[in-house]
């Protein structure tokens, strides 16, 4: 963290939790050097990114703005570079159909022979690649069981620590929990209770007659057969299974040919997380376990694992720092933290602003007495926990705080879709300005459409400026507001 002028980071979100990750895109959104990143993650990539290079076909094309951004820009550009696709291949048949239809006679041999000519010289436009090499789903499990699972009474821990107490939770069909909490708070603990691990100390575990459950976790890795193929890993479990349907399994997490059957001691972290996963959806589970499950996954595949939870029947439990999974595939959150489970009742943005919260709770000084004398570190724990306050004084200012924030969440509110806003604004200049660069807008018969799209920009640019002033406006009163739960 010395001063620099440039930050190079790559993957710099990868195993961390959703609290490093929050503090680390807030440290870099205040970085004033230059930063130069890789990520997977859409949110990091969203928060911090101002421009995004993408790498495609041995090509580095520049986006203005951030991934969401990004996307939308690239299916712009991809359904222009398709429709000159197909407006070029409709031209080289043309061309084609007139060499074969007069390449044999002696009058038209020149023409035919110019368009031959032609045809070599036009530049080849790849047809627009869009599909993901990744398709894959969780097979749905031959039987269910309601509940699959329930702890009555747990506590979770190691040995004699017990890490989390009062544990009362049953798992049903279709239940999709996000684990939220601070590093080292027990998620991982509590998954393993759930497994039926030995981290479950006291307390009674019941499960249903047909729970199958699939458990990935970043070590699970390490339990794979270094020196079997992906075909084989699948094979060992179902022998019967007919070869090609193995392929064709496989053939939606990306392994083919040769690849589908060799070893995996070769493979990057990225291809062995991708076994694993497909090992755990050949199992038919009705239960997953998920903890971190996106580490080592790159975009595509992350968008895969999405789509397949979005998809599936049974039940989820998940830990992740992928707030786009998140978002898309559960329905609750669980909060662990302080030596217990429960309910949270919020959203991840209600998370974010609990744990930037519990920052500043943690950071606070202690406060001096009415005597004039200051306590000691030591004595201010003694009497209130650390933060420097009696319980009255506490639940006072949450009362304030609350009533603060509760006046926030309109305009905070306003200023995500002022912040929308001008993200479409700036996607629709950077299309004009593309479609401004074309030549033919230049010549006599191109001066009405000149005129329309200089019309489009000039009413954009406007419309910009409008709620870039609008956005100001609303963000100086969301500061000011912040500025009081400031202690």
């Amino acid at each position: 963290m010395r001063p620099s002028d440039l930050l190079l980071l790559d993957e710099p979100t990868n195993h961390l939790d959703l609290d490093a990750c929050l503090w680390l895109e807030n440290w870099l959104r205040r970085y004033e050097g230059t930063l130069l990143f890789i990520s997977h993650d859409r949110d990091f990539m969203d928060r911090v990114a101002t421009h995004l290079v993408h790498f495609d076909q041995r090509r580095l094309d520049l986006y203005t703005g951030n991934y969401s951004s990004f996307e939308t820009q690239r299916s712009e550009r991809i359904a222009q570079q398709q429709a000159g696709y197909e407006r070029q291949q409709a031209r080289i048949a043309e061309i084609q159909r007139f060499i074969d239809r007069f390449k044999a006679k002696a009058t038209k041999a020149r023409q035919a022979q110019s368009r031959v000519k032609a045809l070599e010289r036009m530049e080849k436009i790849a047809p627009a690649h869009v599909d993901s090499p990744f398709s894959f789903e969780f097979p749905v499990a031959d039987k269910v069981s309601n509940p699959l699972m329930s702890i009555r009474n747990g506590s979770a821990g190691y040995g004699d620590a017990v890490v989390l107490e009062g544990i009362n939770l049953s798992l049903l069909p279709g239940s999709r929990i996000g684990l939220l909490g601070p590093n080292g708070a027990g998620k991982s603990t509590l998954m393993d209770a759930l497994r039926g691990q030995s981290t479950l100390l006291r307390g009674e575990r019941t499960t249903g007659e047909h729970v199958a459950i699939g458990y990935f976790a970043q070590h699970q890795l390490e339990s794979l057969d270094l020196d079997a193929s992906p075909f084989l890993h699948l094979q060992r479990l179902a022998p019967k299974a007919s070869e090609q349907s193995v392929r064709n399994f496989l053939g939606g997490f990306d392994f083919h040919g040769d690849e589908a059957l060799s070893a995996i001691r070769s493979f990057s972290g990225g291809e062995k997380a991708r076994v694993a996963l497909a090992v755990i959806a050949w199992q038919k589970p009705n239960l997953l376990l998920l903890d971190e499950p996106t580490n080592h996954l790159d975009l595509e595949m992350r968008q895969a694992l999405t789509m397949a939870l979005q998809n599936f029947e049974g039940a989820i439990v998940v830990v992740s720092h992928d707030r786009h999974l998140l978002r898309n595939t559960v329905d609750d959150f669980w909060l662990v933290n302080e030596g217990r489970v429960t309910e949270y009742e919020g959203d991840l943005e209600d998370y974010e602003r609990w744990l930037a919260d519990r920052r500043k709770d943690e950071t606070e000084a202690p406060r001096r007495e009415s005597g004039g004398t200051q306590t000691t570190g030591d004595e201010a724990l003694a009497a209130d926990g650390g933060t420097g306050e009696n319980a009255e004084d506490r639940k006072a200012r949450k009362r304030a705080e609350a009533a603060i924030r509760q006046k926030l969440s309109p305009y905070r509110k306003q200023q995500g879709a002022l912040e929308n806003e001008m993200d479409r604004l700036q996607s629709t200049l950077v299309t004009l300005e593309q479609e401004l660069s074309e030549p033919e807008l230049y010549a006599d018969q191109g001066k009405q459409k000149l005129k329309d799209l200089l019309g489009q920009q000039a009413t954009a640019k406007s419309r910009l400026a409008e709620v870039e002033a609008e956005w100001l406006e609303i963000s100086e009163t969301v500061e000011s507001l912040e500025a009081e739960l400031t202690p």
